[in-house]
């Protein structure tokens, strides 16, 4: 699953591969975006990297489909 991490004052987005499950992550989004003190997100990507971004310069999280997607041609 691929998540999409736009930011306040700057017009490229951080993509990150994952295998984390996407309630988990959703809630980890959540927490952070809710949060009154200044907090930070941390994820880990499918090839064992850490990502640490901080909460308030988030300006949208895009979390992509639990579901694999079929790719080529069905008969």
């Amino acid at each position: 699953m691929d998540i999409k991490i736009g930011f306040n004052d700057s017009p490229r987005e951080l993509v990150i591969a994952t295998n984390t499950a996407q309630d988990q992550v959703l809630a980890q989004v959540k927490k952070v975006l809710e949060a009154e003190e200044p907090s930070s997100l941390t994820l880990d990507d499918d090839k064992g990297r850490t990502y640490v971004v901080c909460g308030s310069s988030i300006a949208y999280v895009e979390v992509g489909s639990a579901h694999a997607h079929p790719v080529g041609f069905i008969n």
